[in-house]
């Protein structure tokens, strides 16, 4: 779903000032008419057809160029070029994205919160729980990073921010289309490739038709070494002989996109689009840090590990006017489903190993089996959203856009986590060799009537003010646990009625949460100039509450964001700065760790404030662009963090409490800088159009996790660069290309992990003979590629 918004906020893009570097290539290849002005870019991150230097608002916007000049494949790789945004990820399909350094490490599952930052397809907003769509970058018009609230106009789950990807429109005037093919190799990996085309047809002069299609396949290059274990309660070894394989996280991606463009008469249009995906992912996409692994990109793991994400959306959107309004009616379905299997065995070592787990896993001879486990999961989501606004004439001095929306979005939740061979007595009821299920359906629902004032008080200042009413309600419903054989408090055993949700043996959880509230916006927006804009903000944002799965635990309730800020768009000739400063007061947060028995367990325990700044450089003549752009924020909690909240944020207070982090603590997941240098010079080569282009990105150092204990535990993330480099012609319809990514094979961390709580899987206090055992996502390594395309 999607969390408020109130506008964001400042100048788009980021642009480089001297201490901020980053950002990427400006969008000025929108398939939007900018009016034959390469340094107009059209953008609709207010839901109108602007030029991005009008908008008081900070948003980068990448195009149809741009996005593959930068080779950029899915959501990680545009994060690299929005100094804003940071992407935390465990593997495709499972990535989450943050605006700002409004995250606080959270353990994004399938019974957690809704993520800060929405994410649009076209009009269409999917947003899923436990992670964004891993959309093959191809045909898009243009990507919009949106940082800071937008809850006005995009609502829930867009507290921090909002990332729109615009697919590019049937196009009436001609028929034509492209065919691009990559091969590429991956250092200590394997070969993949990419082949894509699209095909816009003219059907007459007012309707279209526009067929995209693509595969990709990404080599390996994590190995699954081979390994064994020990558990101590039974003495059984454990080997992965069958599991070793070198390169063995290979991926492919293939899908489809049909988009049909009809218009009506003069005044309406009809626009329906399908698309759909299917990515199919072997092994761990991250290197293991544990006394079994002395080498880089390298894992053992003792159980099949794979998903399988496959996704179809299906959106009809018609405009028209009324009178002189413009009316949008838009609606779609989103189908996702996700297959999972993964290694669960150390979670089954370490409890064995410091608590003597093993002990209580036996066959129906009563006699001790392998304690090891793995987890086969499925999650499947449908998403319906359904939305009508109008907006006045853009030309008018006093200008409305507002409507009505509503969303609801239904996840059907299992896990089953299964040890071989276990008693049928000790086997939750209704499975073959469960241990544990969770089999529970979770429902989210948003409601909301939205809208925007704008009034030129003089040619120079406009004043705006906008809303947000809201309802949201929010169920879980279902099982987890253990069978009434194995466990006599929880699982079947605390049941309190028949099942509710196909699959489980009965109920134990089903709980309701909701809300009525509003949220505001306040703009003024001064042009000094023409070519000079300068603006303040103040929005708010907001991400719904929702039931803790843990039946015991109260509901957690919504937390809210506060944005203040000021920002400046300038364009001098071939030259184009904008930039922002702003202060986030982020309140009621809502903290996400594994609590007993490895649940997720989610408490509004305390409040943040996010200074920064953000600033973009972009300078285009004579065939050579220079792009710089970069943020810095400083992030951190503004009383102690404690297991318990109250109201005076005193960790000695209620049973259980505790200290998790200390007042002035940074936020997790986000460095203090992040920053890009873009270098794109174009010239003639014996009667073709060459181009060699450069590019580097930075992120600083960054806490991996927001509490001390487990921080110190997991360990810093270190500051990593990356630097690409490409090289290529085209000339008529013939285009090639070289490119590397990563040249200089860095290993920056991304993400990292532990399959149980960090004090057990960690082994804080060094009582295993292994050791803990970590699981780090890196950067990929090196990539060299040679691309080849045509257009007919």
């Amino acid at each position: 779903m999607e969390s408020n918004r109130m506008r964001v906020v400042t100048a788009s893009l980021l642009a480089g000032t001297a201490m901020v570097i980053a950002a990427p290539v400006a969008a000025q290849d929108t398939a939007d008419d900018s009016g034959g002005d390469d340094n107009v870019i059209i953008v609709t991150a207010q839901k109108r057809s602007q030029n991005l230097q009008d908008v008081p608002i900070a948003i980068t916007a990448l195009g149809t160029e741009s996005l593959d000049q930068l080779q950029i494949n899915e959501v990680r790789d545009i994060a690299k070029f929005l100094p804003s945004v940071t992407v935390q990820t465990g593997g495709p399909g499972f990535s989450q994205v943050y605006f700002r350094g409004v995250a606080s490490g959270e353990n994004a599952n399938h019974s957690a919160s809704q993520p800060t930052v929405g994410i649009y397809l076209d009009e269409m907003p999917i947003t899923t729980i436990q992670g964004a769509l891993d959309i093959h970058a191809y045909d898009l018009a243009r990507v919009e990073a949106l940082a800071g609230p937008q809850g006005t106009l995009y609502g829930a789950s867009s507290m921090a921010g909002t990332i729109k990807m615009v697919t590019n429109a049937p196009d009436y005037k001609d028929s034509y289309g492209a065919m691009d093919f990559e091969l590429n190799s991956v250092n200590r990996g394997d070969f993949g490739g990419v082949a894509e085309a699209f095909y816009n047809a003219r059907i007459s002069d007012t309707a279209a038709v526009r067929i995209v299609a693509w595969y990709r396949r990404d080599g390996g290059f994590i190995d699954n070494i081979a390994g064994s274990r020990t558990y101590p309660s039974s003495g059984i070894t454990q080997n992965n002989n069958a599991l070793v394989e070198d390169d063995y996280n290979d991926v492919d991606t293939y899908g489809a996109r049909v988009a049909l463009g009809i218009e009506l008469n003069d005044s309406w249009t009809l626009r329906p689009t399908v698309m759909g995906q299917i990515q199919n992912a072997d092994g761990s996409f991250a290197q293991e840090r544990s006394r079994a692994v002395t080498r880089s990109l390298q894992t053992v793991q003792y159980n099949p590990e794979s998903s399988k994400d496959k996704w179809l959306q299906a959106a009809l959107t018609i405009e028209g006017k009324i009178g002189s309004w413009d009316l949008v009616a838009t609606g779609g379905h989103l189908w996702r489903t996700t297959d999972t299997e993964s290694d669960y065995s150390d979670y089954a070592y370490f409890y064995d190993a410091l608590f003597g787990s093993g002990a209580f896993f036996y066959d129906n001879a009563g006699a001790l089996v392998n304690p090891n486990q793995y987890i086969q999961g499925n999650d499947s989501y449908r998403r319906a959203f359904g939305e009508l606004r109008i907006s006045s004439p853009a030309e008018a001095p006093l200008r409305f856009i507002g409507g009505v929306f509503a969303q609801r979005q239904k996840h059907d939740i299992t896990q089953n986590y299964i040890i071989d061979n276990i008693a049928d007595s000790i086997t939750v009821t209704g499975t073959p060799s469960n241990i544990w299920l969770t089999r529970q359906t979770r429902v989210d629902r948003d409601y909301a009537a939205f809208g925007e004032l704008s009034y030129d008080v003089t040619d120079q200042l406009t004043l705006t003010g906008g809303a947000r009413l809201y309802n949201y309600k929010n169920s879980l419903v279902g099982f987890f646990g253990y069978s009434a054989g194995f466990s006599s408090r929880t699982g079947e055993a605390a049941c309190f009625g028949p099942a509710q949700v196909a699959g489980s043996p009965c109920t134990n959880l089903d709980k309701v949460t909701s809300d009525t509230d509003a949220i505001y916006k306040l703009n003024a927006t001064y042009k000094i100039t023409p070519d000079i804009l300068v603006y303040a903000t103040w929005s708010q944002g907001f991400r719904p509450g929702g039931v803790n799965r843990r039946g015991t635990l109260p509901p957690y309730l919504p937390d809210t964001l506060d944005n203040y800020e000021l920002g400046w768009k300038t364009q001098f000739g071939d030259v184009t700065f904008n930039g922002a400063v702003y202060q986030e007061d982020w309140n009621d947060i809502q903290l996400s760790f594994l609590g007993a028995n490895g649940l997720t367990e989610i408490r509004n325990v305390g409040i943040a404030r996010i200074r920064g700044i953000e600033s973009d450089f972009t300078y285009r003549a004579d065939g050579l662009t220079l792009s710089l752009s970069g943020s810095y924020n400083d992030a951190t909690i503004r009383r102690d963090f404690c297991r318990i909240a109250n109201a005076s944020f005193d960790c000695t207070i209620g049973a259980g409490n505790a200290r998790l982090a200390s007042a002035g603590t940074q936020l997790p997941v986000t460095a203090k800088f992040k920053g890009n240098a873009i270098a794109r010079y174009e010239f003639p080569l014996g009667g073709w159009d060459a181009h060699a282009q450069g590019a580097a990105a930075y992120i600083g150092r960054r806490r991996s996790d927001l509490r001390d204990l487990q921080n110190d535990i997991k360990g810093d993330f270190d500051p990593y660069a990356t630097v690409d480099l490409s090289f290529g012609v085209k000339k008529d319809n013939l285009r090639f290309e070289l490119y590397a990514t990563n040249l200089f094979d860095s290993r920056g961390v991304i993400n990292s992990g532990v399959q149980c709580g960090e004090t057990v899987c960690g082994d804080a206090d060094g009582l295993t003979n292994s050791g803990g055992v970590f699981y780090d996502v890196v950067t990929r390594p090196r990539i060299i590629g040679i691309k080849a395309g045509f257009d007919f």
